[in-house]
């Protein structure tokens, strides 16, 4: 995708029709409202290039030549591409909406569009984008820390946060309970926490557990 699009934190709509009169009426409200477009005639010319590094969100005609809306959904599934998608269909039906939806749509709207409710669903879609962001970039931050520790200190860490006593820890890994002690106050130290309960919520937003040790 062109370097207009990427890197300046700047939200960014996708557009996706093979319809021209689409593509033209919605590049036009979007930049109404004053914000970014990039429209595409087909799924393949979108993966042509990068998805920008902004909050963004991806507005798909369900019914595409070649790669349908459906079938790209689930190509960036299986890419592990977290896009918030935005159905359009003159043709949809029920079981195509369930589809959508249980695939992760954040909403589905039929032709003739509405100019309102479709910025409302962008609007709705780049605050989902910018919640998952922010949540990657926090999981991103605590594993950048938790990869500080040493074997031992995780170790400690899975124990203490799974209500283990600093003797009961100490017995368990064959060492003094000092030495517990001293890798508690290491783990605090380098994930900057002050509580047990700040370190179990690390725990929980890792997936760290004993067996992976």
């Amino acid at each position: 995708m062109p370097g207009d699009l990427e890197g300046d934190g700047e939200p960014v709509v996708l557009v996706v029709d093979d319809d021209i009169a689409i593509r033209e009426a919605l590049l036009s409200l979007f930049g109404s409202v004053g914000l970014r477009v990039k429209v595409f005639a087909s799924a393949p010319a979108l993966l042509q290039g990068n998805l920008p590094d902004a909050p963004s969100c991806l507005v798909l005609d369900i019914r595409l030549p070649g790669m349908s809306g459906l079938d790209f959904q689930i190509t960036l599934c299986e890419a592990g591409i977290r896009i918030p998608i935005i159905f359009m269909t003159g043709h949809g039906d029920i079981p195509m909406t369930v589809q959508a939806m249980k695939a992760g749509a954040v909403d589905f709207l039929t032709k003739p569009l509405r100019q309102q409710e479709m910025i409302q669903a962008v609007t709705r879609a780049l605050a989902v984008d910018r919640k998952r962001r922010a949540d990657e970039k926090t999981v991103a931050d605590l594993r950048s820390l938790y990869e500080s520790l040493t074997p031992r200190e995780r170790e400690v860490l899975v124990h203490a946060t799974a209500g283990m006593m600093n003797k009961l820890i100490a017995e368990k890994l064959g060492v003094s309970e000092v030495t517990v002690k001293v890798h508690r106050s290491n783990i605090m130290r380098k994930l900057r926490t002050r509580s047990l309960a700040d370190l179990a919520r690390i725990v929980d937003a890792l997936g760290v557990r004993s067996d992976r040790l």
